[in-house]
């Protein structure tokens, strides 16, 4: 007879039992509340990009799909229907972990988290509160050099998805999201203000996307927020929290924390206590709401999962997830500023780099740094740096579009970037060769397509051309050149700007300077 061990019960009671830490950080004073520390923590709940879902053979669904029509038996929780575990997800939770420094334990176990909602089938939740995946570990985010502990990282399963309906008054009810698999990712209470907040939920977004676990896109719902905030004087002890629901967006996050702040100092100074409650945000009003007391929260009634063995993983599985590992954003930015890239730069790459796709079961989509790479082979890192930021996504950002929508191939830009070092064509050709390939989403090469537009470069050997614009220029700007030759050397800018216009970009600057100055002496 097999008898499974279950540590559940020693472990529960250890949780309840154990002396809660007490995180402390240096003061920090905020003109916005004088003499009060606020601290926050935070509980992500991030979908797993898997094709198919935690204990299913289902399909996960995309946004605008059809209701209802991912579900098998197991999800619509049909009785006699047992689960499987994905091991994908598994996998790209193991990722998560090893990426935010976490210790991936050997040993996991599911629980039933019992509550009764029209959104969950089974009447409970399938999850890991009492022995996680993993625990511990680290996250740096951006600003202050700050460090954010993680308490442990859980697989769950999602729940379906209510609307509802207010002609007909009732709650419509999706089951294509229900038993997707889910991170819960639990942060220590190591935030002190709304910025470092968003901060840590940027840096969360970043680093799973950078693995491949989660889209981390907050706007569809893959990418959710709990907030716990609470405010206490300095030196004093922290004080009660509240937790605000489902945020979905770092925006929204930051007015939300704040306007919870003010509410705590506002009671606190007038003498009541803060009460414990669970509180939702109006986006409209820019404040928080109660949902509901902690006092009325539900006994989960947590249990071992009868149906679900622990999850045994060995130390050969971690350690060849670890060696798959890509770059992580901080080895990735180290690496960028040691190209020579400015900290401007760098964040703007990092930041278009962040937004890339992707792909489900951990496949890595190339995303800006890779594109970046690919063109700094045998090129100046530095100028390509600048094409891209200022001129490829200068221009997609005007068409009102991103990076995943660049039609410029790597070839075309590292082709374009030539002709310029080159000098076979002006900067100013080149950017309007790089419209064009956009506008007209054209696979055509630079070169020819400076042919076609006529866009190649004026040599500096053929004058006579240069002669001839330069003329035109001072004929259509009299009162300009007269002004240059009464000594006014700064007006020769608008000059040189006129012959470039009417050379469409093919004059190089600095010989129609010279070849002004010499005209206008005589």
């Amino acid at each position: 007879m097999l008898v499974r061990r279950c540590p559940w019960r020693s472990i529960q009671l250890h949780q309840l039992w154990r002396p809660r830490q007490i995180h402390t950080r240096e003061k920090i004073y905020d003109k916005r509340w004088p003499g009060w520390q606020v601290v926050i923590g935070i509980e992500v709940h991030a979908q797993i990009k898997s094709r198919r879902k935690l204990f299913s053979e289902s399909f996960t669904s995309r946004p605008g799909e059809i209701p209802n029509n991912n579900v098998s038996a197991f999800d619509a929780a049909f009785p006699g229907t047992l689960p499987t575990l994905n091991p994908r997800c598994v996998e790209l939770a193991v990722r998560t972990a090893l990426a935010l420094n976490s210790k991936v334990h050997y040993h996991s176990a599911f629980d039933r988290k019992h509550y009764f909602y029209s959104d969950l089938p089974a009447g409970y939740q399938i999850t890991q509160r009492y022995s996680p995946l993993a625990s511990g570990g680290y996250i740096k985010i951006s600003k202050g050099d700050v460090s954010v502990g993680i308490t442990q990282i859980q697989l769950e399963q999602d729940t379906a998805k209510s609307t509802f309906d207010g002609l007909r008054r009732t709650s419509l009810i999706d089951l294509n999201r229900a038993g997707s698999g889910l991170m819960e990712i639990v942060s220590e209470p190591d935030m002190r203000s709304p910025e470092e907040a968003a901060d840590y939920v940027r840096a969360l977004q970043a680093v799973l996307r950078c693995v491949g676990s989660s889209d981390g896109n907050m706007e569809q719902g893959s990418f959710r927020c709990d907030v716990n905030v609470s405010v206490n004087k300095h030196g004093q002890s922290h004080g009660t929290r509240c937790e605000i629901k489902n945020l979905n967006s770092a925006k929204f996050m930051k007015i939300a924390i704040t306007s919870e702040v003010f509410r705590h100092i506002e009671l606190l100074e007038s003498g009541r206590p803060v009460p414990q409650d669970t509180r939702g945000f109006d986006e409209n009003k820019a404040e928080t709401f109660k949902l509901r007391s902690k006092a009325d929260s539900p006994d989960y009634r947590y249990m071992p999962d009868p149906n679900i063995p622990p999850l045994l993983l060995s130390e050969e599985y971690i350690e060849t997830i670890r060696k798959t590992m890509p770059d992580l954003p901080a080895a990735t930015r180290a690496r960028l500023l040691s190209l020579g890239l400015s900290e401007r730069d760098t964040e703007v790459l990092m930041a278009i780099d962040s937004g890339r796709e992707v792909g489900f079961d951990g496949e890595l989509g190339e995303g800006a740094v890779a594109y970046f790479d690919s063109l700094t082979q045998q090129r100046d890192p530095r100028v390509v740096v600048n094409w891209m930021t200022h001129e490829l996504i200068g221009q997609l950002t005007a068409r009102k579009e991103t990076f995943s929508d660049n039609p410029v191939s790597v070839e075309q830009l590292g082709e374009l970037i030539d002709l310029v070092q080159d000098n076979k064509i002006t900067g100013t050709s080149g950017k309007s060769i790089l419209k064009h390939i956009i506008a007209n989403r054209s696979s055509s090469a630079p070169s020819v397509l400076a042919k076609e537009l006529s866009l190649e470069a004026v040599s500096e050997d053929d004058n006579a051309s240069t002669r001839v614009w330069c003329a035109e220029a001072i004929e259509a700007l009299p009162e300009e050149a007269e002004a240059v030759r009464q000594g006014n050397p700064r007006v020769l800018n608008k000059l040189v700007g006129r012959v470039m216009q009417l050379s469409r970009g093919r004059a190089d600057a600095q010989n129609a300077r010279v070849v002004l100055e010499d005209v206008l002496r005589k």
